[in-house]
């Protein structure tokens, strides 16, 4: 049994939600989980509450809502009558309050808006969460996006600010995106920053030909390609957390294994000067 380390989040996207891989969550120190209302087709709360009543007290969990069962499968919507009640519904069909809820990709619903109505919309959407939360139905609340770049047009300052703010992180990432995240962090201000999909969605024929280990201090001990660019996600932003999805325990222990490594900043300051000098070229 590993001590607890709250730097890795077990993320159930794509999971098919086995005991297994939480029951080795757990014996490897990984405490905090993360899921989302429309993971296995809608199904993700109402089966973890089947099949892990007994380990879900064991894990800081996570959860997202934006995304509804439609016709064609998910549609979006930030409106905020519907998310009071997607919280609602995640704590029932979990048996117990997510400790935090995000707003689960709200550039969907923002992108093409005037900058007037996407505030207005995002405004309505984060005070919702912040009320769910000032209610009881979870302990913080925060924004989780795959795309910060809509956020640019918003003045998010003068909006409630997340306890959590959940962005894509990695060497895989481009210097527009990092870019607009920082922008988003800097004027929302978020207790905690982390960092989700560090491996770019599994494109593993990547890691293959770039090796990212120069970015760790030496020694390396061993570490492969796929764990040096997780440890080196952490700078890219900088992140409190990781959030990785897998059913695989032995790839569950390489990442723990992986966040004993201390990554050279300096090499990640040198690198995102030459992205940023690239994109000027």
């Amino acid at each position: 049994m590993h001590r607890a380390d709250p730097r890795l989040v077990l993320g159930l996207h794509r999971s098919r939600h086995h005991r297994d891989i939480l029951t080795a969550a757990l014996d490897l120190g990984v405490t905090a989980l993360d899921t989302a209302a429309p993971y296995l087709g809608f199904r993700s709360h109402a089966v973890l509450a089947e099949t892990a009543a007994d380990l879900l007290p064991k894990f800081t969990l996570s959860t997202k809502v934006g995304f509804f069962p439609s016709a064609g499968g998910a549609e979006h919507s930030l409106d905020p009558v519907r998310l009071r009640l997607a919280v609602e519904r995640a704590a029932r069909e979990l048996r117990r309050e997510p400790d935090t809820v995000l707003l689960h990709n709200p550039e969907r619903s923002l992108t093409g808006l005037s900058p007037a109505d996407g505030h207005a919309l995002l405004g309505n959407a984060c005070i919702a969460l912040a009320d769910a939360a000032r209610d009881g139905l979870c302990r913080t609340w925060g924004v989780a996006s795959w795309d910060t770049r809509p956020f640019d047009a918003i003045r998010v300052e003068d909006l409630p600010s997340p306890d959590v703010l959940v962005v894509r992180a990695g060497l895989l990432v481009g210097i527009d995106l990092l870019d607009a995240t920082t922008f988003l962090r800097t004027a929302w201000q978020a207790e905690e920053t982390w960092g989700m999909s560090p491996f770019g969605g599994g494109h593993k024929k990547v890691w293959e030909d770039f090796d990212p280990r120069p970015f760790l201090r030496p020694p390396h001990d061993g570490l492969s390609r796929l764990q040096a660019a997780f440890r080196t996600a952490f700078h890219l932003p900088n992140a409190s957390a990781m959030a990785v999805g897998t059913d695989d325990p032995g790839q569950l222990a390489q990442l723990v294994q992986a966040l004993s490594a201390e990554v050279d900043t300096a090499n990640v300051s040198q690198y995102l000067r030459a992205l940023h000098g690239h994109r000027q070229s």
